[in-house]
């Protein structure tokens, strides 16, 4: 009989325990669905559609050399998954948990309609190293700040990662056809702004295990200080391959017990990982992460709306290119474009928006930069921000990306103080001492015709603290 595993964020075959159930009970069927119906579910951003693009494609071929097939669905899963069960006569369906409320949500609707249909089905924890549901405070409720809540958490044992499915050998027949990857269109085409992510990354399990291996092989030694340097490779680069569940956290956790106890560095590091669970801890807690502001208070605070606020791609970036010269670009921008574009003429800030306009993916010393700019300096609302990054980035989180923005802006769960406000000059004289990642990313910043920056600095920073004084 046909046994399915339902993937989601969990493009892999190793420590896959929906994978291996599937696999156990025989006939496994992977089944993924492209749902950007169901209500509240967050639509991808561009960068994310490339990445899962790629992802999947990868993810078929490793699964076909285990004899298992991809099936490809789009639509509302509520919908979609009961009439793919149905149609395949399956007789079990295995999924790994999902946090979001939207998600949650939905997957209750399967497993509600799978008890009446007399379909075996059962999830499991594989995305987070801890439930959200069982860590609590003295007081019952959930951790606001970090430091307890992973004290709590890095004290225990956490499971070992799970090997892949032997090969299941020849597939069920007679399945139910899914739909073409590239009918999807996940692809940017007019025009075709990925050269730099096909660059920079290779999705897939394959490519994020060998990340995992080379970050502990040199660079995790000296996380504790390489991590702040944007031009060193001092960081582990796994942030998408996290986010796609082609490496899990427990694969990761386990790893990194090799080299503990070498240094410093390895534990600063686990405590990254700490935070992307307390992360994910918030939005199950806090379904409306990436709308409404964690601290009441902030639903007051003065920011600006600007026009063109959201996941809109600036004409700059989609013309001539932030490559052409200079005299070819337009003569003014609207502040937010000019941020999205890398021209608001804070050499800090345009090196990181520069790269994640290439690469997908930012530096996270400067994203904490970018991001204090935009909300404190610009006063625009850090939701337009975290709506840019999560159009724009390849490890867009949704968890993670609304979480950092709100602690940015001061807003959210155990949040950088409203006060603190990154300066774009002293952070680069500290963590960019000879200019390497501002010359690699902004070339342009010592010739004529390089924008002059849209804010005095220490003005900006003074209104920021005025207008915050207003809502305390």
């Amino acid at each position: 009989m046909v046994s399915i595993a339902w993937f989601r964020d969990d493009l892999r075959t190793a420590d896959n325990p929906a994978l291996l159930a599937a696999a156990h009970d025989g006939g496994a069927v992977a089944l993924y669905v492209l749902d950007e119906e169901s209500p509240g579910i967050r639509p991808l951003g561009s960068a994310a559609k490339w990445w899962l693009h790629h992802a999947l494609a990868t993810l078929k071929d490793d699964l076909h050399s285990l004899g298992i097939p991809l099936v490809l669905l789009r639509g509302p899963a509520s919908q979609a998954v009961p009439a793919f069960v149905n149609e395949s006569g399956a007789g079990s369906i295995y999924w790994n948990r999902r946090y979001g409320g939207p998600e949650r949500r939905v997957d209750a609707t399967v497993k509600e309609w799978a008890a009446g249909a007399d379909v075996h089905a059962e999830s499991f924890q594989a995305s987070l190293l801890h439930e959200p549901w069982t860590v609590s405070t003295g007081q019952g409720g959930p951790y606001r700040v970090f430091t307890p809540f992973w004290r709590a958490l890095s004290a225990q044992d956490f499971r070992a990662p799970l090997d892949a499915p032997a090969e299941a050998g020849r597939p069920p027949s007679g399945l139910p056809a899914g739909d073409d990857l590239e009918s999807w269109d996940l692809m940017p085409k007019h025009p075709d702004w990925s050269a730099g992510l096909a660059e920079a990354w290779t999705p897939g399990e394959e490519a994020g295990l060998s990340a995992l291996e080379d970050f502990l092989a040199g660079p995790v030694q000296d996380y504790d200080d390489g991590r702040d340097g944007p031009a060193k490779p001092g960081t582990s680069c796994l942030s998408p391959y996290l986010r796609w569940g082609h490496v899990s956290p427990f694969q990761v956790w386990h790893a990194l017990s090799r080299v503990r106890g070498t240094g410093p560095g390895p534990d600063v590091f686990g405590t990254e990982i700490g935070w992307r669970e307390f992360c994910w801890h918030q939005l199950f807690h806090n379904p409306d992460l990436a709308t409404q502001n964690l601290r009441p208070a902030f639903d007051g605070f003065p920011w600006e709306h600007p026009r063109g606020a959201g996941p809109q791609t600036p004409s700059v970036l989609r013309g001539p290119g932030l490559d052409a010269p200079a005299e070819s670009r337009p003569e003014s921008l609207e502040p937010l474009d000019a941020w999205k574009a890398g021209l608001t003429g804070i050499p800090l800030v345009d090196a990181g928006q520069r790269q994640l306009w290439h690469m997908g993916w930012m530096h996270n010393r400067v994203r904490m930069v970018a991001a204090s700019f935009l909300i404190k300096n610009l006063g625009i609302h850090w939701r337009v921000g975290e709506e840019w990054f999560w159009e724009t980035l390849v490890d867009a989180d949704p968890a993670s990306n609304p979480a950092n923005w709100q602690w940015v802006a001061g807003s959210g769960a155990d949040a950088a103080p409203f006060f603190r406000i990154f300066n774009p000059e002293t952070q680069a004289k500290r963590f960019d001492p000879d200019g390497a990642y501002i010359s690699r990313w902004v070339p342009d910043a010592l010739v004529p015709g390089y924008p002059e920056p849209l804010v005095d600095l220490k003005e900006s920073r003074r209104h920021a603290l005025d207008a915050y004084e207003s809502i305390r």
